[in-house]
């Protein structure tokens, strides 16, 4: 399977337990949703409340949120089948979502690379890819220890640049 259609399955199997009742929020509009009563977009909204919080803070002028899901883990808990995890070439998601604080409205179109420092001190640079109101990446984190995430983003002429640490366990 090539990369982006795992890429696509992956995303689908990660919005699964996200998105119940889409159909029904697609007539309504968000509002329709769980969580989109009044919440900001960095509260929580479909995928960005899975996974683990690892950031909050500013990346350039836009408030964010980044949180990290273990695919492998999503991915059990989705019933997803051996056979396919099998083909999972990466070990975690990465997500960001951005809210312009003076608009009060998520930032969903842009740009962005995030580079990920590992224990070994190995960088490995990942595009982000505007997906379901966040920028995300698959990235590989297969070795216990700290690691280093440095995001750039790029939207509406405005740029944004944040680092920060998480451990592995």
């Amino acid at each position: 399977m090539r990369k982006t259609g795992l890429l696509a399955v992956l995303v689908v199997a990660l919005a699964l337990p996200a998105f119940t009742g889409l159909s029904v929020a697609e007539e309504k509009g968000h509002g329709s949703m769980p969580g989109m009563h009044g919440e900001s977009k960095t509260q929580g909204h479909g995928m960005m409340s899975m996974g683990d919080k690892v950031f909050e803070g500013k990346v350039g002028p836009w408030q964010a949120e980044a949180r990290l899901v273990d695919m492998k883990a999503q991915m059990e808990k989705s019933k997803v089948s051996e056979k396919m995890m099998a083909k999972m070439t990466h070990t975690h998601h990465v997500m960001f979502s951005l809210e312009d604080p003076a608009a009060k409205k998520p930032v969903t179109e842009g740009k962005g690379t995030v580079t990920v420092t590992g224990p070994d001190m190995k960088q490995v640079k990942y595009d982000l890819m505007g997906m379901h109101g966040h920028f995300g990446a698959d990235i590989t984190l297969d070795k216990p220890g700290k690691y280093e995430f440095s995001v750039e983003i790029e939207s509406g002429g405005k740029k944004g640049k944040a680092t920060f640490d998480h451990e592995i366990k």
